[in-house]
């Protein structure tokens, strides 16, 4: 036996399936990481049930749906393609769903998921035969960071929003808000200590951030706390609810075409400005295994149809793992094994 092979044997099985060593990490932390990651995108199991509720949809159930897609769609990343990259039902393409597609269109909600899935399937399809892959590679370097940025905007005003730090105003849309009231100051404390922990290299910093954020809301109200062990919801009625009954209408293609679009270009500038963060683009700035990545997306969309949210697709969120230390998909087990976790104990679900 080498000297090579006794030292890979004598590596742990994590190590030799992520390539950890490779990687330059270690299970730590990728732990951390992936609690980071997990911590920065929960609030979409929260935020997606109020927003799919407008369409008619069970709260209890698409919450339910919303920790399952996250949770599975994110192991079937780390495992197939490697990435720290977690997944679940995407911000922005919820409320085309729900406000577009249901509302305006005048589609029910079951006949929107086969929209939904229609788009999945075409995904995964100009994945397999790699035209997806073409395409991201054509777009400029430039371009593909400028769709995540953008993308860490739009979560960024939505963030801004729900401290209070901006609010509406009827000349110029948004303002100023009230700094003096705690959401804006817990808000304000928190980015600053990440930030001056992230300028310090501390591992976990953002994760720190938010827990220091966390423990001054929960005496001062800002947080409920309504126990800790609770029984899921039922996933009936939004399971294999799908109905394509006007597969052939010219706006269900349209609908489908908008959905796949979206996704298309989202997960393009996340895959892209995660691994970029990370350093895992190779010499021509493309990302290696990206048609393991995009065929993980393409499953994702879905597979939550199938089981009752709008798609599921690649959260920019992962950056804050990737900023943590997170390499390789050990952190997405991490942060997808939260999300089960999350599934079976958790806070009561906002009425």
């Amino acid at each position: 036996m080498t000297d090579a092979t006794k030292a890979v044997r004598e590596r742990s099985p994590l190590d030799r399936y992520f390539g950890l060593r490779e990687s330059g990490s270690d299970v730590r932390t990728e732990f951390i990481a992936g609690v980071t990651t997990f911590l920065t995108m929960v609030y979409i199991v929260f935020v997606n049930p109020q927003i799919l509720s407008n369409a008619g949809m069970d709260k209890g159930a698409v919450f339910v749906a919303t920790c399952i897609a996250a949770a599975v769609s994110t192991l079937v990343m780390a495992f197939y393609a490697n990435y720290p990259i977690a997944l679940a039902p995407g911000m922005g393409l919820n409320a085309f769903f729900a406000f577009t597609v249901v509302l305006e269109h005048k589609y029910s909600w079951q006949q929107a998921l086969a929209g939904v899935f229609c788009s999945g399937a075409i995904f995964f399809l100009i994945s397999i035969f790699n035209i997806r892959e073409y395409i991201i590679n054509s777009i400029p370097k430039n371009l593909k960071l400028a769709i995540s940025a953008g993308v860490g905007l739009f979560l960024g005003i939505i963030a801004l929003e729900e401290a209070k730090i901006v609010v509406a105003n009827p000349a110029t849309l948004v303002t100023l808000g009230d700094l003096k009231q705690w959401p804006a100051i817990l808000c304000l404390l928190g980015f600053t200590v990440i930030v001056a922990l992230n300028y310090r290299r501390i591992i976990g910093a953002t994760l720190i951030g938010i827990l220091v954020v966390t423990l001054f809301g929960l005496p001062l109200g800002l947080a409920e706390f309504a126990g800790v062990m609770s029984t899921p919801p039922s996933l009936a009625p939004t399971f294999l609810q799908l109905d394509f009954s006007r597969i052939l209408e010219l706006t269900f293609i349209i609908i489908v075409f908008s959905f796949l679009m979206v996704d298309v270009f989202d997960n393009a500038g996340t895959l892209i400005g995660v691994a970029h963060r990370a350093g895992l683009l190779d010499a021509q700035d493309n990302l290696p295994r990206m048609k393991q990545a995009l065929l993980a997306d393409s499953f994702a969309a879905m597979f939550g149809a199938l089981i009752g949210t709008s798609t599921t697709t690649s959260y920019i969120e992962s950056a804050a793992g990737v900023s943590a230390g997170g390499r390789t998909g050990l952190t997405a087990v991490c942060s997808s094994r939260y999300s089960f976790s999350w599934l079976c104990s958790f806070l009561r679900l906002p009425e």
